[in-house]
């Protein structure tokens, strides 16, 4: 695999619904983009190894057993229905088609380390909601030492984020930048309050600015990986 279709819908490619689970195509995009060269200098040479832990994982001499994950929720049909009727049909949709480009995706430890996974962790959080932004300032302080809801989680997987350095070492690796302004500021699409408001939007008008802003976070990633894929086979 040489090139990646930055519209494609892994739904498509999965049988049970979850495209990190079981798309054979979203894992090869996977490998396709990470394999390249770690800040800490090291080669990051992934391989696809098959159904393990109920899902297909990557594996590669520096790290064994990372899973993809779906950066960035979309919440409808979740939390008792709270969500249902805040977007037309066409909105839900887009937002539903967006997340599940490769722009919306990223690749995180699976195996467990007495608790929950990176993945399982943000996602079971009242605090993160599994919203990406919200993950990514819990990896920003992780980096600089500091508390955060996931930061227990985040030392369990020091060795992971390690190979990265540090935390531009890490945006620029997964090409994040679009999620970040300058100086390290995480580009959050809620009104951001040191995780003391809910993570859910409140409002419809707010649930709207956050499909509007995750859709224009997934454009931008999708454009950048395109552009280093064509850099990288000139």
């Amino acid at each position: 695999m040489t090139e990646i279709d930055v519209d494609f819908d892994f739904r498509k490619d999965s049988k049970c619904g979850d495209p990190d689970a079981d798309s054979q195509k979203l894992y090869e995009a996977h490998k396709l983009l990470w394999s390249k060269s770690l800040p800490c200098g090291k080669n990051f040479e992934l391989k696809i190894i098959g159904d393990s832990y109920g899902r297909i994982l990557i594996n590669s001499d520096l790290y064994a057993n990372l899973s993809s994950d779906r950066m960035c929720p979309h919440f409808d049909g979740n939390y008792n229905g709270k969500f249902d009727g805040w977007l037309s049909d066409f909105e839900r949709e887009e937002l539903k088609h967006k997340v599940r480009t490769i722009g919306g995706h990223i690749i995180f430890p699976a195996n467990k380390k007495n608790g929950f996974t990176v993945n399982q962790a943000r996602g079971v959080s009242r605090i993160i909601c599994d919203r990406f932004d919200l993950t990514l300032e819990c990896i920003r302080r992780f980096y600089k030492n500091e508390h955060s809801p996931l930061y227990d989680t985040l030392t369990r997987y020091k060795d992971f984020f390690d190979l990265f350095i540090d935390f531009s070492g890490y945006v620029d690796f997964f090409m994040l930048h679009d999620f970040i302004y300058d100086n390290e500021k995480i580009n959050f699409s809620l009104q951001f309050d040191n995780f003391n408001r809910p993570a859910l939007p409140q409002t419809v008008d707010e649930y709207k600015q956050y499909k509007n802003h995750t859709i224009g976070l997934m454009n931008s990633r999708n454009m950048r990986i395109l552009e280093s894929i064509k850099t990288a086979i000139k």
